[in-house]
Formats: C-alpha cells, structure tokens, sequence
C-alpha cells in the first residue's frame, strides 16, 4: 500500500491569523503567552486539516522563518544577541527584525540578513558563521510541537533542515570554510535525531535541499561523511530534496545510508525511472507528484499514468507527496467565493493539493474504479481550462512574434544619456530619492476595502487617494528628497496592482502566501494572454508631478518580477509570457513619457529569483528575462531617466548581465549585508549609476546619519561618487511614517555630509 504524506503546510492561517497575532505582539497589543497561543492553535488546525495523512509534518510551523528555527535549535544564534537581556523570544525576534518588543531605540541590534529560499519568494534568514563557530542543542521547540501533535493524536513526522543545507545556506562572516565546521555541527544533529527518537518519532524528515544543486567535490563529499555519520540513529531518515532535478547528485542521493528519498517529481519527472531503479531495494521512494509552488488542479489521470507502472515495481515502499512544502501556495480554496465557477475549478490550494494526493493514493492502493467519480470531476476541470477562449489572444501572439532587436535598444548609450539626463534634471551629487511606496496606513486600506465593498464611491475613493499622494508629496518636500515618488497609497501590492489592469489574469480574495515573517503577498494568477487595455499609472503620476516642481518618479514594476511573483500558466514556456508582459509595460513606459515624467523607475526585485538553480542553464534564462526588461524600457528618448530596483538577492555573480539591463540608475538592497554585496564592484566596472540602500526597511530601526555615511563611504571606494545615489533598501509600504521620518531625515542629513565631504 502506498502512503501519503506531507513535506510542510503554510503557517500564516487560511485569514492571515499569524501575521495579525505577530503585529499585534510587536505592537505590544498582547503578551508572549498569547502569542504562542496562537501560534499553537494554528499549528493544531494545519494538523487537523492533514489527518487523513498517513504521516504529518511537525516542526514546519515558523513564528517567523524554519532557516532561523533551525538556528535556534543548533545554538547558533549572532554573538550580538546571545548575550542581550531577555529571553529566548526575544532574542529570536533580534535577528529576525533588530529588536525584540522590549527593546527601545538604543537596544536595537543589526537584523539577520536575509535573502531568498532558493528560487522562490520566501525570504529566510542567513545563519552566520565564523571559523571559530560551535553548537549546542536547544531541541525544546520541536520536542513539545511533538508532543502538541501525539496528543491529537497526529501521527507525526518531525521536520527539520540537513545539516549540509544548513551550512550550504549560511554565510561564514570571516571568509573561513564553512565545511570545517561539519565536525562540529554532526553531533549536535546525533544528538537531536536521539532526542527525537526518545520522544516517539519513527520517521524524521530531513531536508536536503541543496542535492538539486551544482556541488563541489567537497560538498557532495560532505554528504557522504554526514549521513554515514549518521545512520546510526534510532529514527528513520527520509531524505528530501525540492525544488529541482537531482541531475549529476542523483546517484549519490539514492546511494546516502538513509532510509528513504523523497524527490521533486513534478520538476523532476524525468528522472524518477532512475531512482526506482538505482535506489536499493530496502528504501523508501517518496515522489512528489503534486506541485507545491503552483495553483494549478493537478491532472489526475495523467498523473496516475505513469505513477501506477512505477507503484507496480516499488508496491509498499512508494510514498506519495507535494513535490515540496505547501509554504508557496494559499491555504484553502473554500474561502473563495468570488471567482466564476469555471476559473475556480481550475484551481487548487494547500487544502486541495492533500485531497488530490489522497485521490492518487486510494487510486493507487484501490484502483482507479475507487475513485471514479473523483477521477471524472478533475478531468472535467482539466478539460475546462485546455479548451477556454478567454486563455488564448491571437493579437498578442502576433505582437510577440514580431519583436524585433531594435525594440530593446536605447536610442544613445549611457555616456551620450547621463549628459543629457544630467542637464535636464540638474541633481546634486549624491542625489536623494525613495524606492516607491510610502507607509500603507491603516486608515488608506480601510477605504480601499470599503471602495471594493461598493461602500464608498469611486469619487471619494479617488479623492482619498489624492489627499494621500499629497501627504506624500508634501513631507517628501519637507524632507528635502530630490527625486520624488507619489507613495503607491492607491496600489494594494506592486504586482497585483498591475494584474488587475491587465487582461489574462485571476484573483482570488484570500490567496495569501508569506513572503517572510510577517509579511504576506497574495499573488495573482496569470491564466492567460497578458494585454493592456488601458493606462494603469500615468494619472496618478501626472497628479503627482502637478503639486511639484521637483521630479517626480513614475513607478512601475518589470515584466520579470510580475512573471515570477505571480501563479503563472502551465501550458506555455515562461519566456512567452514574460515577453507579453514586456509588450504591455513598454506601452506604460511610452505614455509616461509621453505625459512628461522624466524619470521611470521599472522594478525587477525578481530578476535573480527566477535563476535556475544550476548555472548551467542560468544563461537562457538571462537571456530572455534581459531581453524582456530592455523591451518594456527602452522606447524612450535619452533624456528619461530609467531606473530598475532589486532587493534581497546575491546577485554578484549576475552583474555582468545586470549591466546588460543598461539602465540608467539601478537601486539595490545592501544595508542588511553591511555593503558586502558591493565588493563585486572591485572588479566589475559597472557602467551606470547605482543606488545602494543605506536604510533597512524590512527592520523598524531607524539608521542614524552616521551610520548611512559609513555605508556610501563602503560605496564611494567601490564606485565613483558622482555615479551613487542615496536610497533606502526597498519600499516603504510596511513602515510607519513614525519611523519613515526620522529615517529620511538622516538619510537625507547623510547625503548633504557626503556632498560636503567630497568638495
């Protein structure tokens, strides 16, 4: 018989309850204890919604991020914070956000760095690491989640991160090996699987993510030493690797001494005939049959096709699952109940993807004829979607087919543009501005929601908006800024915005993922042809640029990043979907500058997001996510200013094809990272304009003055000073105009030092 099981369930709740709890806390609305009750809760309904799972994941459940659980639980927290007054959660929420709810301004400490899990949109937290680095158990944590789950009677399965994923995924902040520390990091994991073992688990799934990666000798020798290290151990391992194809690892993967393999089978369908033939007889298969990262309904039939040959080879040791966490996908369909019929039948949430898996299980242990009836709906809805006339537009078809090279041209290069952009805008040197969004206060989305509830007129919605932009304006005056933006009060998320004016997309009502701790996103769903049947931004913006005589920023995001943080169509290659929306973001560009705004900023906070995970094939990617990006920017004349924005992502190893982009000004995230994502700049000559930020947006710190300057001096060694800007890291959407402003201030108070300091 085969079993099913999960790999994770998101956390946040099917209405975002942990995010509120969590705001709340920090706010200090209510205590620790209520939180963690909360929390607990949660957990125990995310493992009531997965009984009927012959195996359910315990540990998945994060108050903020698994990568810094796991931190915890080997005691490897920053020495800054190890040794601060408080307790535990405190010391959890320092390098998750910089404080902890009781700290005051002066207690407040450098956040962890962060960065993306993967190539998904879940930011996590980087371990840090030090040659002079050690380890101790903290396994309380998952020891009493355990022991939460035994007494609903969950059979459970704890989850926890490998260990050579784990130092795969840290940063070692003095340059030292980070295998070094293998020696030291082994048995504390011995200890931990003992611990686990003690407590009543057969079974611990032991994630190794970075299997579906391009390894060194060393590291895949690291695999090897750590697993025979540790098949010693009272509990049975499952091994599970994600997101990916194991490709030149997947001999070794079937080969490491544990007693199962889970593999990605969705993008890795491939390879499943060889590991049912090269894994030994005496383990466990688990094939992740269902996508965990897509809200696509499953093909049921299809899917059944080829697994029922492979259930007939491997009979009681296949397992069946989601192909990785259900983290990436909302928690519950039922909730909506504002999509037509046939677009809801197209989909699947987390709840969804565990019913489907518990139909391809009983199909597999009892036949299709068990689940007849189930089988015949699913190809109903596969049927829908295939043959809907609302998915194809021959128009953008044609549209696509005749791009041509000269469309992702500038009409100069950048040494004819900076003089003429230079003399049309008449900057200072080290010139101010802000990457878009301005605080979103809870008085902007209470009447968005009455505006979608019908509550309030279109009029008085456009009004608000209107006093909102220039609240914005005004205090971007006030502040001293020198490139303004009109703060987004009108936009809900920097990609849905932009999906809801386009053709070819869904929404759903509660499709909420996490982005990280708090902060969630709800991305829209991308189903068919993207065309622009309207302008999206240019009145607002020109409403903008008329309270002011300083100018005014359009603000757009690129084709790339609302490709990658949207639910994207399965039915064509993603390289045809991201060149329509190029299309329709070069008409936005276009009519910008066509009302007047000279500067344009075109987001790509995505671009690295969407690299494959093995530089192999990081080539054809770049070449058509770049090609994109100069499409939808480069109908413009020389004197607009184009800007491109990026945050939370190593992107060293890309810059050449970053400079490729040739925008004018690129913005990106550094302060987290203490400027170390300049030192590529000691040996790149990047050939543009860089912004890097000196303000942490994603902590509620507020950067002094001298610490913004210490950071632009790490920049002005790298790059040239007439070629930096002064920037905040990312957007500030999530901030209170409390913190926003004394930040600005000395943001902006570091830039008038700098212009002294370079006479």
């Amino acid at each position: 018989m085969a079993l099913i099981h999960n790999l994770g369930f998101p956390r946040i709740g099917a209405k975002r309850e942990l995010k509120f709890a969590l705001e709340d806390f920090w706010k200090g609305n209510i205590s620790a204890a209520a939180l963690l009750t909360r929390a607990k809760e949660l957990r125990e309904q995310n493992w009531i919604t997965q009984q009927s799972l012959d195996l359910v994941p315990v540990g998945d459940f994060s108050l903020y991020d698994q990568v810094l659980d796991m931190s915890v639980t080997l005691g490897n927290l920053p020495s800054r914070v190890a040794q601060l007054k408080g307790g535990e959660l405190d010391n959890y929420f320092r390098v998750a956000r910089g404080r902890s709810v009781n700290d005051s301004d002066c207690d407040c400490v450098h956040a962890g760095e962060m960065t993306k899990w993967f190539d998904t949109n879940y930011h996590y937290i980087v371990p840090e690491l030090g040659a002079d680095s050690r380890f101790s158990l903290n396994p309380e944590r998952l020891l009493s989640q355990l022991e939460e789950a035994k007494a609903l009677g969950v059979n459970a399965k704890p989850v926890i991160i490998g260990p050579v994923s784990y130092l795969w995924l840290s940063k070692a902040k003095d340059q030292s090996d980070k295998l070094a520390l293998l020696e030291h990091l082994l048995p504390v994991y011995r200890e931990l699987l003992a611990k686990l073992a003690d407590a009543g688990a057969e079974w611990v799934q032991i994630d190794e993510p970075a299997l579906v990666t391009e390894l060194s000798p060393d590291w895949k020798n690291a695999f090897e030493s750590t697993y025979h290290s540790l098949k010693a151990s009272k509990v049975k391992l499952l091994l599970a690797t994600y997101f990916g194809p194991l490709q030149d690892n997947l001999q070794l993967a079937c080969s490491l001494p544990v007693a199962g393999l889970h593999i990605d089978a969705v993008r890795g369908r491939k390879e499943v005939i060889n590991v049912v033939d090269w894994l030994p007889a005496h383990k466990v298969l688990s094939l992740g049959a269902i996508d965990g990262r897509n809200i696509w309904k499953t093909d049921l039939n299809a899917t059944l096709d080829w697994l029922e040959p492979v259930a007939d080879i491997l009979g009681d040791r296949l397992w069946l699952a989601p192909s990785c966490s259900l983290l990436h996908v909302p928690v519950d369909l039922n909730s909506e109940d504002k999509l037509d019929t046939d677009c809801l039948s197209w989909l699947a949430f987390a709840t969804q993807k565990l019913e489907e898996l518990s139909v391809l299980g009983k199909a597999i242990n009892l036949g299709r004829s068990a689940v007849f009836e189930e089988l015949s709906v699913n190809q109903i809805a596969i049927n829908s979607r295939a043959n809907s006339t609302r998915i194809h537009n021959p128009a953008v078809k044609a549209a696509v087919k005749s791009i041509n090279a000269e469309l992702g041209k500038r009409q100069g290069g950048y040494g004819e543009r900076v003089n003429k952009q230079r003399a049309h805008l008449n900057l200072p040197l080290f010139p101010t501005t802000t990457i878009g969004s301005f605080p979103q206060t809870a008085d902007i989305r209470k009447t968005r929601r009455a505006y979608k509830k019908q509550e309030v007129s279109a009029a008085a919605y456009t009004a608000k908006m209107k006093a909102e932009i220039e609240r914005a304006v005004r205090e971007q005056e006030k502040l001293g800024l020198d490139v303004l933006v009109h703060g987004e009060a009108e936009r809900n998320d920097m990609v849905e915005y932009f999906g809801e004016q386009l053709d070819g997309y869904l929404f759903s009502q509660y499709g909420w993922v996490q982005s990280y701790g708090s902060r969630c996103v709800k991305p829209p769903i991308l189903f068919g042809d993207i065309s622009r049947p309207k302008a999206m931004t240019v009145e607002w913006t020109k409403y903008a640029q008329s309270l002011t005589d300083k100018p005014m920023k359009g603000m757009l995001t690129g084709p790339v990043t609302i490709l990658n943080w949207s639910f994207v169509r399965d039915d064509q290659a993603r390289s045809e979907t991201c060149l329509q929306l190029a299309l329709a973001i070069r008409q936005e560009v276009q009519d910008l500058e066509a009302a007047g705004v000279k500067v344009i900023q075109i987001d790509e906070a995505a671009l690295r997001e969407g690299l494959p995970l093995r530089k192999s094939e990081w080539q054809h990617y770049l070449n058509w996510a770049i090609e994109s990006f100069r499409i939808s920017a480069n109908g413009v004349s020389d004197e607009t200013q184009i800007h491109t924005h990026m945050c939370y992502s190593e992107f060293n190893d890309i810059i050449e094809a970053i400079a490729q982009m040739d925008a004018d000004v690129i913005t990106i995230e550094t302060s987290r990272s203490d400027m170390e994502l300049l030192d590529v700049f000691e040996e790149f000559h990047y050939p543009n304009e860089i912004g890097p930020g000196v303000y942490d947006i994603h902590s509620p710190n507020i950067p002094s003055q001298e610490q913004a300057v210490a950071l632009m001096n790490k920049a002005a060694q790298r790059i040239p000073a007439e070629r930096l800007w002064v920037n905040p890291d990312c957007g500030l959407k999530t901030r209170q105009w409390e913190e926003v402003i004394p930040a600005l201030k000395n943001m902006i108070s570091a830039a008038h030092t700098l212009r002294a300091q370079a006479k």
